[in-house]
């Protein structure tokens, strides 16, 4: 048996060095006794005093001991784990890998199902350092060379100072810090890193930023969305001890129900009167300068409409189309992917789902004009996607020019709102689209007005059950414009 005497506080090296050594001796891990000692250290020969002390040939650095990329950032972490065994594990996987390369990917192995344990419970560790770091300044107002001083008191689970030290220099480069630890400590005066293995004793320092954290922490507290358990999942209470914020943590808790109630009772309050003059100011005039003589005008300026920003983003304007003459209307929300790269209206999910069902309820869509309140598309790009946004009022206001365009030439007498936007874009005004959904009411200007759910909502539904049946709803109220739609072309 030969044993091997680590320091054991994290310094991944220095059992590198030790294992490389082992590794050419051809020591199986059977025969090694891994050993963590804070004394004095004979590397390869144990702890001063051993009676076994053997003697390792010494590792060349041109040793042939490779081993897969991913075990280094594994081994890198699990190094810093405070178990002792973590050596011999790390060495036991070291040598299986020199005949198994692949062993890390079988994830039912207990070794690398242990390795991949210790890795995260220390990345977790380094985690909570950067979370729950409090800085306290020492001589506050006293900077030596323009540089402040602040001292940081943690208690970590692992030997985590020197991984995550890097972290608070970069972050805290300008001004000078230590942070002390029962297991080691890390200092930074602006051109050196220092680090040291030795513990260090909590130096119970408070300053006013104590109070700065306590109302930070006041104001983000919300009490209506208070779960306990997930609270203590990301600040556990060991912390809680260092932390000055921690000791409003019971009385909020506590206090959360009457908190909520208080909420529920205050009425919500205007925004100052300025508000809605400055928004005002902000949206574009209802009515140009000139107004174009025909449709087609109407259709051939909008390509340049510039009248919100959602034309910076959209590749195209995509005005309405179908008979100029048609009684019957149909305006959805606005175009989405495939209609912004087509520059025609429904020709996307949503305007083949309401061809389908369109044509299952016996509405032509051919006899019927068909556009959306805003003619440009809103999206958010995420990754190679674009991912639909819903207008906001000021972008319907802009575009409901062009809709009233439209509506003032084509002249239908029926008209269907399909969607929130598009009710909002006729009305002019927000609507509840539930006091509006399956009923037809006589507009001021004499036209009938119908009111149906976007078929993009339909496609939006997870649950199949309750989308059948919307679907099933979606058809009726086609059928019911159907049918509108039939009276007035036989009464005229």
């Amino acid at each position: 048996m030969r044993r091997v005497t680590l320091k054991g506080q994290g310094d991944f090296g220095e059992w590198r060095d030790a294992a490389r050594t082992l590794l050419l001796a051809g020591c199986p891990p059977e025969a090694v006794d891994w050993h963590v000692s804070s004394g004095p250290i004979d590397l390869f020969g144990g702890d001063q005093g051993a009676d076994d002390a053997p003697t390792l040939p010494t590792a060349s650095p041109a040793s042939p001991v490779t081993v897969p990329k991913a075990f280094l950032p594994l081994a890198e972490a699990a190094v810093c784990h405070s178990d002792p065994s973590r050596f011999a594990l790390l060495y036991r996987i070291l040598f299986r890998l020199q005949a198994d390369r692949n062993l890390l990917a079988i994830r039912s192995d207990a070794d690398v199902v242990r390795l991949i344990a210790l890795e995260k419970s220390v990345r977790r560790d380094s985690h909570k350092m950067k979370a729950f770091v409090r800085f306290k300044e020492v001589e506050a107002g006293g900077a030596v060379n323009g540089r402040r001083r602040f001292i940081a008191w943690f208690e970590p689970d692992h030997f985590i100072v020197a991984r995550t030290a890097p972290f608070f220099q970069r972050r805290f480069t300008d001004m000078d810090w230590i942070i002390a630890t029962p297991k080691g400590s890390a200092a930074w005066d602006g051109a050196q890193l220092v680090l040291s293995a030795e513990p260090a004793e909590n130096p119970k320092l408070s300053d006013e930023a104590d109070d700065l954290w306590r109302t930070y922490f006041r104001n983000i507290f919300n009490p209506a969305r208070l779960k306990v358990k997930a609270m203590q999942a990301e600040m556990p209470k060991k912390y809680w001890k260092n932390l000055p914020e921690a000791d409003l943590i019971p009385g909020l808790v506590a206090g959360a129900e009457a908190s909520v109630a208080e909420m529920a009772k205050r009425a919500p309050t205007e925004p100052p009167a300025f508000h809605a003059k400055v928004r005002a100011a902000a949206m574009p005039a209802d009515e140009p300068q000139a107004a174009p003589g025909t449709l087609e005008a109407a259709r051939q300026e909008a390509r340049h409409c510039e009248r919100c920003p959602l034309y910076c983003k959209a590749t195209q304007t995509v005005f309405g189309e179908g008979p100029e003459t048609s009684g019957l209307m149909i305006v959805g929300e606005q175009p989405g992917d495939q209609e912004d790269l087509a520059g025609r209206p429904f020709v996307g999910p949503a305007g083949k789902m309401f061809d389908t069902i369109a044509a299952e309820a016996g509405l032509d869509r051919s006899q019927a004009y068909v556009t959306n309140a805003v003619k440009h598309f809103k999206y958010e790009p995420r990754g190679k996607r674009r991912i639909h946004q819903k207008p906001n009022m000021g972008e319907i206001r802009a575009c409901r020019w062009w809709l009233k365009l439209e509506l003032d030439f084509v002249k239908p007498e029926l008209v269907v709102a399909m969607g929130a936007t598009a009710l909002t874009s006729i009305m002019n005004h927000a609507e509840k689209l539930g006091d509006y959904r399956s009923r037809s009411v006589t507009l001021e200007d004499g036209r009938t007005l119908y009111t149906t759910v976007h078929p993009s909502y339909l496609l939006r539904i997870p649950d199949e059950g309750r989308k059948r049946e919307e679907i099933d709803r979606f058809r009726e109220d086609l059928g019911a414009v159907a049918a509108l739609h039939r009276q007035r072309a036989t009464a005229g």
